[in-house]
């Protein structure tokens, strides 16, 4: 599949749109610029979503604590893009129940008033009823947690995905809209015409260090935390547009949260919200907000970070986690719009997202969240339409059924890949080599392998364990334990050479190391 978009590049060098980044903003405008008719174009550097688009609390959620803020637009987009997606991809999303437990009735009244508003905020797109508990209610709700802390609850509703799926399916549809979507593709250089304004890019196939030179009308920078690197290829001594905020999440087995419902813990000592919420088949906890200088695709946690999260929650659960416990542990960064103020801290910086048109013409996409990347592809074009980068077409992506998106998906490990399922499940019942699960304790199978390689455009070991099967963020060790057997199997899919397997399985096993906790 890689290699029929990377056949376009070689045979059309003019678009009208070339996008930077692969994350959830590029792909966002990637779909929307060629539903819309644009010849499109996306590079990324990595694989689709390499960086933070793959490493979210997996929440499609209007922002309570921006209610509190009182950031009442923000919320209300928010809500209406959460609703959108739920029906455009409902295989890879659904409303996920989340309990506040508090000690005191006022308190929860209190929660309960206030999203009874962020409910109102959500109109006809409203996904379920803020309710008030009673004692008896929230500790049958939340049985592992401590009895004294279940004194009093707010059960409401939000949404839940799984933001690496969703990478993987929008790369898809744009590519069905008409698009040339390509991973490890690398701009090295952005051309300028003789008024000083971006005409194109230069770039390289990062897997066989060919170069390529492209004209384009539009030239996007949607590459996230990486967006200052792109602005200052532009411009060299231009100002910080980002300021990155580290976020790190721990997962652990269900028997620390066996039920449906998911733990929001509103205020920790930090100021921060916390969430424990049922994902995969395991209990993803997280966030923290901690300012860093470098960015990286593999952030690494802080301990300070670790022992914050593992703190908090067990003050609510009655079996204490421990570091032993945790299965594995993922890093991401948010693309933080520059404050405006100085010593402005992360938490009151707006998640809203920026677009700017820079002195070259190069278009910015900057902040924002998952929930609203249609938005903001949206509003992307849209500017680039204004400063007449692009011919005047309307968006029709509001509609827009991502790839694979099915009311009615197979269940199991194969539901969040929607009307793909019944292909995958098809091989593995014609060919017993591709029915093998890749690890006894896990449902994954060979089939969904060399679906990846053949259907998504997953190039490494890393592509296939961690982001088109969630393995690595699952359990990081069962992911190294099959790490070998499932590198031997993509060498035989794709007539790769001895050397190709040991070089993955070192590679992937040194990235284990980073989501193990010891």
């Amino acid at each position: 599949m890689r290699n029929i978009q990377l056949n376009q590049i070689k045979n059309q060098s003019t678009w009208d749109v070339i996008i930077i980044g692969g994350g959830a903003s590029g792909l966002g405008v990637a779909v929307d610029c060629a539903s819309r008719g644009y010849r499109t174009l996306l590079l990324e550097a990595h694989d689709f979503a390499k960086g933070t688009s793959s490493r979210s609390t997996k929440l499609l959620h209007g922002g309570v604590r921006y209610l509190a803020q009182g950031d009442i637009a923000l919320v209300k987009e928010a809500l209406r893009e959460r609703g959108r997606l739920l029906k455009n991809a409902a295989h890879l999303s659904q409303k996920q129940a989340f309990v506040i437990a508090e000690k005191n009735w006022w308190q929860a009244m209190y929660y309960t008033i206030g999203l009874t508003i962020y409910d109102f905020l959500a109109g006809h797109l409203s996904i379920g009823k803020t309710k008030y508990l009673h004692q008896n209610e929230v500790r049958t709700r939340l049985k592992e947690m401590q009895p004294e802390k279940l004194r009093y609850g707010v059960c409401y509703y939000d949404g839940q995905f799984d933001d690496a799926r969703l990478a993987i399916n929008l790369a898809q549809t744009a590519i069905e809209q008409g698009a040339c979507v390509l991973n490890y593709v690398r701009v090295t250089q952005l051309q300028k015409n003789a008024q000083g304004k971006i005409s194109g890019v230069c770039c390289e196939d990062v897997l066989s260090g060919e170069m390529y030179d492209l004209q384009a009308s539009c030239v996007v920078n949607a590459t996230g935390v990486f967006a200052n690197d792109i602005i200052h290829m532009d411009t060299p001594q231009a100002d910080a547009h980002i300021i990155p905020s580290q976020g790190i999440h721990l997962v652990f087995d269900r028997e620390f949260l066996s039920g449906e419902d998911a733990l929001m813990v509103p205020k920790t000592s930090d100021g921060r919200v916390l969430f424990a919420v049922p994902w995969l088949g395991k209990v993803v906890v997280g966030t923290t907000d901690t300012l860093v200088k470098n960015v990286t695709y593999e952030p690494k946690a802080l301990d300070e970070e670790i022992d914050f999260i593992l703190n908090t929650v067990a003050e609510y659960f009655v079996k204490k986690p421990t570091r032993a416990d945790v299965k594995s542990i993922f890093v991401g960064l948010r693309p933080l719009a520059a404050p405006k103020q100085a010593n402005q801290n992360t938490k009151s910086v707006s998640r809203s997202h920026q677009v700017e048109v820079g002195e070259s013409q190069l278009v910015h996409i900057f902040g924002g969240k998952w929930t609203t990347y249609r938005q903001m592809a949206e509003d992307t074009v849209n500017t680039a339409i204004k400063h007449g980068l692009l011919i005047e077409k309307p968006c029709v992506t509001e509609n827009l059924s991502i790839h694979g998106n099915t009311k009615d998906p197979i269940s199991g490990s194969l539901k969040y890949y929607g009307s793909d399922a019944i292909a995958i499940q098809t091989w593995q019942n014609e060919n017993a080599d591709f029915a093998k699960k890749i690890h006894e304790n896990y449902e994954y199978t060979f089939a969904q392998v060399a679906w990846a390689m053949q259907h998504e455009m997953a190039q490494t070991l890393e592509d296939v364990l961690a982001r088109r099967i969630r393995l690595l963020f699952l359990d990081a060790r069962a992911a190294r334990d099959c790490s070998p057997d499932v590198a031997e199997f993509m060498a035989q899919q794709g007539g790769f050479s001895r050397d190709w397997i040991n070089e993955q399985i070192q590679s992937f096993q040194l990235l284990c190391q980073q989501y193990i906790l010891k």
